[in-house]
């Protein structure tokens, strides 16, 4: 039985938190396919070291040098498929959950003023510059989806088990969402296969 969670939805809405969560909750492996996108920038000669570097000046850069050639991306999610099926893990991705059939993908929904508040506490800038870069990466990566994949970033949401608006909730509620959806699909999964 394929074990294998994605957690996808749209910056800064709290993605890692949740998957880091659940992967110590059913011990699973966590990845995160920004990482190894950002293993192919620093290739390139960014500096990616800062946890932050999507929000800043350098990876608007590489998401631009995305924007003209998708070899980055289909990279990172050719790598994604082929351990989201060989291994039990839980993997943060944009794209994965439209790519692959079978594990369960939840869905981290929200406003782009909450998800701009998790930044500002996150990374200390201001709301406004938070608010700019929330927006900017979401329009930038649905734009880039939808010319990769032709799939509806962020609108398209049918190929999700779960989706958790977490609007008004805090990292712990949001959690304990993920925890029962999982344990729900592992359920059913373990009834029908029996």
């Amino acid at each position: 039985m394929l074990r294998s969670v994605i957690i996808s939805g749209p910056p800064a809405i709290g993605k890692t938190t949740i998957a880091k969560g659940l992967g110590e909750e059913f011990d699973l492996k966590y990845l995160s396919g920004g990482d190894v996108l950002k293993e192919m920038a620093k290739d390139q000669g960014f500096e990616t070291d800062n946890d932050d570097f999507w929000d800043t000046d350098e990876g608007m850069s590489f998401l631009n040098i995305r924007k003209g050639n998708s070899e980055f991306d289909k990279g990172v999610d050719e790598k994604l498929k082929k351990i989201f099926v060989t291994e039990d893990v839980i993997i943060t991705s944009y794209t994965l959950p439209w790519l692959v059939k079978d594990g369960i993908k939840i869905w981290l929904a929200g406003s782009h003023e909450n998800s701009a508040k998790r930044m500002t506490m996150r990374d200390n800038i201001s709301i406004q510059d938070a608010l700019g870069i929330v927006k900017k990466r979401y329009d930038e990566n649905k734009t880039l989806y939808k010319k990769l994949y032709g799939f509806d970033f962020g609108e398209d949401l049918s190929v999700f088990n779960k989706i958790i608006n977490t609007d008004d909730l805090g990292p712990e509620q949001v959690l304990e969402q993920a925890k029962n959806a999982v344990k729900y699909y592992y359920d059913t999964q373990t009834i029908t296969k029996s």
